[in-house]
């Protein structure tokens, strides 16, 4: 969308400012874990550059890069939809070719990123220029959506003292940057505008904001940017989001995430932001089993397969690897490694043992009560993150006590759902070893970027080699 205006944009920004209160209910203990595992339909992938608005009816709709839509009654269930409906899904129509755009230097060469907002319905156009121009806005035509009202106004630009949107992994780039995603959020009398630096192909790509008591400023930098921002882990590149009031009336930021092999596949996060007496916004970006929204009091599970499959767990096994595809990179917590077994393996499969490593330690055994798996057909990475249409994974989770008979907690061998990202949940259940099998996958080469199990340290059993007195003289 760069010279024409669409009416999605416009129904994007017929939330945004809300605040009015929903009750829709999540069942209780109910959790979700970042990337979240959307939906993946024909014509539709959401691989980035996330948009989430509410409408009146309390429902949630997020729009993406990667083309279609998605909608929610609670913000954890979310069905693919083609846009084909005469709702927030569609049909769209082009309103026309933007009229009487004035020669701004760096504000209307190639826009991109728009965001329209309404306030007071007043509806204002924002904008990304190129590089380091920074964010523009500008009163549109409220008869004439497509025609501009006024002058645009330069909102800020790429400050190098700002040392996270500066390009690079390390942002060692002074005087490069990327602006770009600029949100208006309207929130106590106070509008927060986000935005993203330094460039979606680096792990440092992170978000921040400025606040304002007028739509077009003057703008404020925020003293405890930036907002989002984390570089190792599975959630990396955190940026380019939207805001949204959830079910629980709280502010909810959903953002995305760039895998950390550059370009690198991108998915979907979203956690709570916190805001303070001083009406300063913080998020605490998390890749572990959190509470839905209007939930509370849920477990507080630990990754517990994270490095166990090494020379040390030598129960640890798998069914094949190919060369710089090992199978130990299916535990390494990391989005910039990816498993590939042998392409005639039938049912590949992955056991991880829990506990210690070596016959000397006491057996540490563990509830285990849900799993995460990060799929990425044929080893391609790029913007669509990793698996388009089609991408239907078949696949099961044992667990067993001793490692010869395995109880099934999650049977997926039938599943018809395209997900590339799968969290899922089960009654706790103990556990020494773990076991991902993979029945059937798309008819490209199978890669599984992660396998994280989750779960608590539950009882204790004796070393497999007492360790010998210690005797004194």
């Amino acid at each position: 969308m760069r010279k024409s205006l669409i009416l999605l944009t416009i129904l994007l920004a017929s939330c945004t400012g809300a605040q009015q209160s929903v009750n829709n209910s999540v069942a209780d203990g109910r959790r979700y874990c970042n990337p979240l595992p959307m939906v993946i339909g024909t014509g539709g992938n959401a691989s980035g550059d996330v948009s989430v608005m509410r409408d009146d009816d309390g429902r949630y709709y997020m729009f993406c890069t990667g083309g279609g839509a998605w909608h929610s009654d609670n913000m954890l269930d979310w069905e693919f939809t083609p846009v084909v409906a005469d709702n927030p899904l569609g049909p769209y129509s082009v309103l026309g070719e933007w009229e009487n755009t004035p020669d701004v230097e760096g504000g209307w060469n190639d826009p991109f990123d728009m965001h329209i907002f309404i306030d007071d319905d007043k509806p204002y156009l924002f904008y990304s220029g190129r590089g380091i121009s920074g964010i523009f806005g500008v009163p549109l035509d409220p008869d004439h959506l497509n025609r501009f009202a006024d002058k645009p106004t330069h909102l800020f630009s790429f400050n190098p003292n700002h040392e996270w949107e500066r390009y690079g992994e390390m942002n060692e780039y002074t005087g490069v940057a990327w602006i770009e995603g600029p949100w208006l959020f309207k929130y106590k009398g106070t509008y927060y505008m986000q935005y993203s630096a330094s460039g979606t192909q680096w792990k440092t790509y992170a978000e921040g904001y400025y606040t304002a008591k007028h739509p077009l400023g003057p703008y404020t930098y925020a003293d405890n940017n930036p907002l989002l921002r984390k570089t190792d882990g599975l959630v990396t590149g955190t940026a380019h989001g939207s805001v949204v009031e959830g079910p629980d009336g709280g502010l909810w930021q959903f953002y995305t995430i760039v895998l950390s092999n550059p370009p690198g596949g991108r998915r979907i996060g979203m956690d709570r932001i916190n805001v303070d007496k001083k009406g300063r916004w913080s998020v605490q970006i998390t890749d572990t089993p959190q509470p839905a929204p209007g939930v509370k009091n849920t477990r507080e599970s630990l990754p517990v397969t994270i490095n166990k499959m090494n020379a040390m767990n030598a129960l640890s096994k798998f069914s094949s690897q190919q060369p710089g595809r090992y199978a130990s990179y299916a535990v390494d917590n990391s989005s910039g490694t990816v498993w590939e077994p042998d392409p005639s393996d039938p049912e590949p499969y992955i056991t991880i043992e829990l506990s210690p490593a070596t016959r000397f330690d006491e057996v540490q055994l563990f509830d285990v009560d849900a799993v995460r798996i990060m799929f990425n057909a044929g080893g391609r990475r790029g913007f669509g993150g990793g698996g388009g249409t089609g991408t239907v994974y078949k696949y099961k989770v044992d667990v067993s006590l001793d490692g010869e008979t395995y109880t099934t907690v999650l049977d997926k061998t039938s599943n018809t759902e395209q997900r590339n990202t799968i969290f899922e949940e089960f009654k706790p259940v103990e556990a020494r070893f773990i076991r991902l099998t993979v029945t059937e996958w798309p008819g490209t080469q199978l890669g599984v970027i992660e396998f994280t199990a989750f779960g608590l340290p539950g009882r204790t059993e004796p070393a497999r080699v007492a360790i010998p007195p210690v005797i004194s003289y």
